[in-house]
């Protein structure tokens, strides 16, 4: 399993694509041979992957946007990130 640590900058990778699917009435998650239907939450935190920002900035983003404590958002982002770094669907800039 990957470990995110608060300085990396996590970003979505070559050839994969958040989109909204008019089709299925949602935002799904594209890679390769991939597709994986997202909630409300998992949009919004993928919505910050802009390959710059480190994920403590992305979570403090999170909890003054959704008025959350930010612990709470970083433990559950972190879990969420973590798994599509297992799926290769995420991962951390160089």
């Amino acid at each position: 399993m990957s470990a995110l640590k608060d300085s990396d900058v996590p970003l979505l990778p070559r050839g994969v694509r958040l989109r909204e699917d008019a089709a299925r009435g949602g935002w799904v998650l594209l890679a390769p041979e991939r597709v994986l239907t997202l909630d409300p939450i998992a949009v919004a935190v993928l919505r910050e992957l802009d390959g710059e920002r480190d994920f403590a900035a992305i979570t403090a983003a999170l909890a003054a946007a959704y008025a959350a404590p930010q612990e709470v958002i970083a433990k559950d982002a972190r879990a969420f990130l973590e798994d599509l770094m297992d799926k290769r669907m995420v991962e951390v800039a160089p």
